[in-house]
């Protein structure tokens, strides 16, 4: 701490060294918020501080930003769903709503090597490629479309929730409707193609995975069943090692699972509990299986996704319900949370992402 004085007294100084992250936000916009909002995280000072609005966008409930500053989030635009596009900057500028009838999707990611958007739409079972063009704006080019049920009453029909690349260059895709991930490659001139299809077991509601640094184990999140899966990944093919719950083995009311985030170090591994509304926290073992070592109350509702700072000191979680985002210090020795900030305030937050 450094000192000044001032008309005759000592004054605290503030360090003009402060290091600013910038998290960018997705919301609904059901209620207050107006679209895709920015925060920062001062990670000297540890806290949040500056909200503001970054894109008047409907309902961009994921979004991803490219290497070139391409934001690409989530749309509802003129009662159509699909993509929009915001050139991020001084002031952002929204370039593109590529919607169609229908609903929006639920996630986006971008593909830097080959120039592409995808997109998992959950309420229309599909999954999209859009190419990306010289200025930043997107064609849609393939569409991959499943079918099939699962046994709960979320399960009526297929519901694409995630699609990414693996490690190896494929794209992951996880369907909640069907209790089925798949593996698919893609090329720009035939479309989507199926490598393999595992599995999870009936009523799981597959949701998000994350895999190791190794690209040999993946986390797989049932946001129905609230557990987690560890899977040995292997030649575009996943196999069944473990499953753990989230929640604690007494928890009796309703509870959703939601975000998965694994370290860096593949040390540990999150996961958001809506209902029981905490973060699960994992000590992986030697072996890739996984130990419940805590649940860390959120203090707020419905924490639909979070993410770690670029250090993974500090972690941000945005809970949907009661309008805040809560942080978080992480013991990188042992990997528990200890909440030092809460109730800043942040619309209807469902996306977590440090720009």
């Amino acid at each position: 701490m450094k000192y000044a004085i001032l008309n005759g007294e000592f004054y605290l100084e503030r360090s003009t060294s402060a290091m600013i992250e910038t998290i960018l936000l997705g919301t609904y916009t059901k209620q207050t918020s107006e679209g895709i909002y920015q925060v920062e995280l001062d990670t000297t000072q540890k806290q949040l501080q500056n909200l503001q609005l970054v894109a008047k966008v409907e309902n961009p409930t994921y979004l991803t930003v490219s290497h070139q500053q391409m934001l690409y989030a989530v749309d509802r635009y003129q009662d159509q769903g699909g993509v929009s596009v915001t050139q991020l900057g001084d002031r952002s500028q929204v370039l593109q709503h590529l919607v169609q009838p229908g609903t929006p999707p639920a996630y986006v990611t971008v593909d830097e090597h080959r120039h592409l958007v995808f997109d998992a739409n959950y309420h229309e079972g599909t999954v999209h490629a859009y190419q990306i063009q010289a200025d930043g704006t997107l064609n849609l080019a393939h569409t991959f479309t499943n079918q099939g049920s699962g046994p709960r009453p979320e399960q009526s029909e297929a519901h694409p929730h995630y699609v990414d690349r693996t490690p190896d260059e494929h794209l992951v895709v996880c369907d909640l409707g069907c209790d089925e991930v798949f593996i698919l490659d893609y090329d720009a001139a035939t479309g989507f193609q199926t490598v393999s299809k595992y599995e999870t077991a009936p009523g799981f509601g597959p949701r998000h995975v994350v895999f190791n640094q190794q690209g040999n184990t993946a986390y797989l999140v049932g946001e129905l069943a609230s557990e987690v899966e560890v899977l040995n990944y292997h030649n575009g093919e996943f196999r069944h090692v473990q499953t753990l719950k989230t929640i604690p083995d007494d928890w009796e009311q309703h509870n959703g699972a939601a975000a998965i985030r694994i370290t860096s170090d593949n040390r540990f591994v999150y996961v958001s509990n809506r209902g029981h509304d905490s973060i699960a926290v994992f000590a992986v073992n030697d072996d890739g299986t996984l130990e419940l070592i805590q649940n860390c109350a959120i203090a707020g509702s419905f924490p639909r996704d979070f993410a770690l700072n670029a250090d993974e000191r500090f972690l941000v979680c945005g809970n949907q319900t009661t309008n805040n985002l809560s942080l978080f210090e992480r013991n990188s020795e042992n990997g528990k949370l200890k909440l030092i900030q809460k109730d800043f305030a942040a619309p209807e937050v469902v996306c977590v992402y440090f720009k």
